[in-house]
Order: structure tokens, then C-alpha cells, then sequence
């Protein structure tokens, strides 16, 4: 049997199960994990935690045993637990990291193991790095399913966590609310978090799909447009003020309006960056991947601060949350942390600061995007789209995204940018990107323009370029 290699992307090592995710790629990678962790401390403690996917408990035991073995000291959650949870449980006890048992949003036939380090955050690359090289020169670790432990120290993050929470939200505004909100957990480990914190508060909550199903109801726990029929449904009977959801490990958002349509995440980073800087007093710029929307740059020129723009990957975060030098960081695949809270993604914060807005400005999510294109002097349409290409297509795409464009596809190339993938800002505002993802075999398609159907003609030119 050939020896899978270990590959951390954006956001861990993930694959598919049983062919790429193995209990023995697991013990290899958790191997490695310890060994680079006690690099730097000789008795480390970390905490082991999963999601709601298939055989997620028993990697995660098998990973705590394996790093138990390997002279780490482990505290366990045994109960599904979100990825913000673990990140804040690590910054909370000051432990030396984490390991997550989790592929978030990726289809169900996926796993993955993610590494966070001790200020919380996802691992930087040269730490995945390390990781990577450590567990390429070990052996798979052929020892039998069964010889897993599940004696470990027990923690309950909890309340730890909602305290964070009650820090950062402004529960007597969102209280004043006039009118319910709808949740849809997506059968991912939200469930009992975001909704237990709101009814905690006093809020009426309709939730849905809150037991664990690893076949996701068969669309996947990604809180996307397609993905929410259930939650649509919902807002509309319910007639509540907005839909919330999480993805698999709760650290994606997804947001319907009250008339159940899907608001994009891209401009609900832009509403809650604006929202944040009118309310907070804080006189701070937002961090932004380069495959995020502009809109973000034209609420920071609104109020006059600046936007650091970083690769795909929440693990740039960090850097500029510990600097102070950002209100909040955003990606548009539905991530978002803000001031004073982690170097992690937390769609459960993400969902309560949109219920805060909408109590506080009383108005549609539709209302607050129009006032906010107005405000800004433009509108700022995104689209994303994922290619499957061939093998040799996928092959030779680095080579051909390193050519220089004056044009593309009859437009004026003002600025090329080549932070993550290649991406052409034309002379009139509207951009592509072009990148491979770090999460699954695609390539992605990003693009911005003024008028929808504008951004859509984008992405069919460069998917017409990829493909040719």
C-alpha cells in the first residue's frame, strides 16, 4: 500500500475517506503533530476536538491517543465541538495548541485534521510546513482500529466561551429584536451553540437539522444559497427578521434576509464592517483576502482607514488582530472574526453581530445593502465559481496564470495582482481571480463588477479562458 502524503492547505489536511483520510494517515499526521510541538516544549498540552462528520469521534481518539503516546499531554471534548469554541478553550486555558477533527464545509465523503497553535489561529505555513516534512519521513502506523484510548481529561468549553460572547455582542440591543430569528444548523456542531446562546438571552429561535446526520441530508454542511432550501421555508412561515446558519464545524455563516433570500457573505462583511465602525468607536481598518469583495475598501475610504489585503487562508488573520490594527477580518467563503475576539473564523459570532444590526438599524439586510451602496457611491456584485478540470488542464493552469495580460477578453488590464492565484482589476473597477483551491480539487473563479449580470459575463470569460 502506497503511502498517502500529508498535505495541509488553506485550512488543514482533508480528504476523502477511506482513500485519502485514513486512521493510519491520522496516527502519521498526529505523530508529526507532537513531534513538532515538542520541539519547543518537552511536555505540551493540547486539546483534541471534532465535528459531526462519519468516524469523526474515532479520529479524534485516535489522534488524542497517538499524541498522548508521543508525550502530550491531552484534553478532550467528547461532544461535537465548533471550531471557534476550541480555538477560544486553547487561548482560555493557554494551552501549547489543538487538534480539530474536522473538514468543515468541504462534502460529506470528506475528513481532515487541523493544527491550531496557541494563540488559537489556524497554523501558519511554515509551521504546516514543518508538520508536513515531519510526517513524510514517518512510516504509517499500521496499529489496529480498535487500540484507541477514551480515558482522557474531559472539558467543557462552554461557558468560557458565551462569556467571550457576551463581550463582544451587545445582547441588550439584539434583545430589543421585534421579532424572532430562524437557525439552521446543518446537521454541523453549531447546533446548541448559537441557538442555546440566543434563547439563553431571551430570544424566540426556530431551529432546524440540529442532530447529526454524516450525509448532511445529502447537499453537504456548506450554509450556501442552494443549501438552504430548509431554512428559506422557514424564515418565510416563521415570518422572522432573518435565517441564520453555520456550516459543518460552525465557523462559516450563512444569511438569508426576511424575505428568504440568500445575502451574499461578501456583503454582509461589508454591512457588519460599516455597522461595526459606527458603533464601536473604533478607528480601525478590516483585513480582507485577495479573493474578497471591494466593497470592504469602499466602507474603509468611507471612514477613512485602511485595508490589508492577505492570500486565501484565515492563519493571516492573526498577525493584524494581535497588532490592533483591525476591526474586522473577512473572507468571502464565509468567514469573519472582529476586534478582541479570535484569529479563528466563528460563524456563530458572525450570525449573532447580523441579528445585533438588524435590531439595532430596525431594516431589512436588503434595506441596510442599498443604503450602503448609496453611501459608498457604487454597488459591488461578486461571484464565485468552481471549475473540476480535467487533469491535464488542472496541470498546466499554474504555468498559464503566470502570463502577463495588457487585456483579458477585451478589457483593459489596469492593475494584475499576484497575492494568491492571478487576479486582473480592469480600468472601470471590475476584477478576477483565478486560483486553484487549497481545500479541494478545483480551480476557482472569482469576479466583481457593478451590475450583476456584468460579474456573471466576467466569470464566464475566464472560465472560457481556463478551459480553451
Amino acid at each position: 500500500m502506497t503511502k498517502q502524503t500529508i498535505h495541509f492547505g488553506t485550512s488543514g489536511w482533508r480528504g476523502v475517506i477511506a482513500d485519502d483520510f485514513t486512521f493510519p494517515g491520522v496516527r502519521r499526521a498526529s505523530t508529526a503533530v507532537a513531534g513538532h510541538v515538542r520541539a519547543s516544549k518537552k511536555s505540551p498540552t493540547l486539546i483534541v476536538g471534532h465535528d459531526t462528520r462519519f468516524f469523526s469521534p474515532e479520529f479524534a481518539r485516535t489522534a488524542a491517543t497517538v499524541l498522548r503516546k508521543n508525550g502530550c499531554r491531552i484534553v478532550f471534548c467528547p461532544e461535537p465541538t465548533p471550531t471557534p469554541v476550541l480555538a477560544h478553550a486553547i487561548i482560555h486555558n493557554k494551552l501549547d495548541g489543538g487538534v480539530n477533527i474536522t473538514a468543515s464545509h468541504n462534502p460529506a465523503e470528506y475528513n481532515g485534521l487541523k493544527f491550531s497553535g496557541p494563540d488559537g489561529g489556524p497554523a501558519l505555513p511554515e509551521i504546516t510546513k514543518d508538520i508536513e516534512k515531519r510526517a513524510a519521513a514517518l512510516p504509517d502506523d499500521e496499529t489496529p482500529f480498535q487500540e484507541m484510548a477514551d480515558d482522557f481529561e474531559r472539558l467543557d468549553p462552554r461557558a468560557p466561551y458565551f462569556a467571550q460572547l457576551e463581550k463582544m455582542i451587545r445582547f441588550d440591543v439584539l434583545t430589543k429584536a421585534k421579532g424572532n430569528f430562524a437557525y439552521d444548523a446543518v446537521h454541523g456542531c453549531g447546533a446548541g451553540w448559537l441557538d442555546r446562546i440566543l434563547t439563553d438571552h431571551g430570544m424566540t429561535v426556530e431551529s432546524i437539522r440540529t442532530k447529526r446526520d454524516v450525509l448532511f441530508d445529502g447537499s453537504g454542511p456548506d450554509p450556501s444559497d442552494e443549501n438552504l432550501a430548509p431554512l428559506k421555508k422557514l424564515v418565510v412561515e416563521k415570518k422572522a427578521l432573518a435565517g441564520l446558519a453555520t456550516d459543518g464545524d460552525a465557523d462559516r455563516f450563512g444569511i438569508l434576509d426576511r424575505d428568504g433570500s440568500f445575502v451574499q457573505p461578501n456583503h454582509i462583511l461589508g454591512l457588519v464592517f460599516d455597522y461595526l465602525l459606527e458603533t464601536r468607536g473604533w478607528k480601525l481598518g478590516a483585513q480582507r483576502s485577495v479573493a474578497t469583495t471591494h466593497l470592504i475598501d469602499a466602507v474603509a475610504r468611507l471612514h477613512g482607514v485602511k485595508v490589508y489585503e492577505t492570500p486565501v487562508g484565515f492563519k493571516y488573520v492573526g498577525p493584524l488582530l494581535r497588532e490592533d490594527k483591525i476591526a474586522l477580518g473577512g473572507e468571502e467563503s464565509a468567514g469573519m472574526t472582529i476586534r478582541g475576539h479570535l484569529p479563528e473564523k466563528d460563524g456563530i459570532l458572525a450570525c449573532l453581530l447580523v441579528a445585533e444590526m438588524i435590531a439595532a438599524r430596525g431594516a431589512s439586510l436588503g434595506d441596510q445593502l442599498r443604503e450602503l451602496f448609496r453611501k459608498v457611491g457604487g454597488e459591488y456584485w461578486p461571484i464565485r465559481m468552481n471549475l473540476h478540470l480535467p487533469a491535464e488542464t488542472q496541470a498546466k493552469l499554474p504555468e498559464r496564470l503566470r502570463e502577463n495580460f495588457s487585456e483579458f477578453a477585451g478589457r483593459k488590464v489596469a492593475k494584475t495582482d499576484r497575492t494568491d492565484g492571478l487576479q486582473l482589476i480592469f480600468d472601470d473597477g471590475s476584477w478576477v481571480l483565478m486560483r486553484p483551491s487549497g481545500t479541494e480539487p478545483v480551480v476557482r473563479i472569482y469576479t466583481e463588477a457593478a451590475k450583476p449580470a456584468a460579474a456573471e459575463k466576467l466569470a464566464e470569460d475566464a472560465r472560457a479562458w481556463i478551459t480553451k
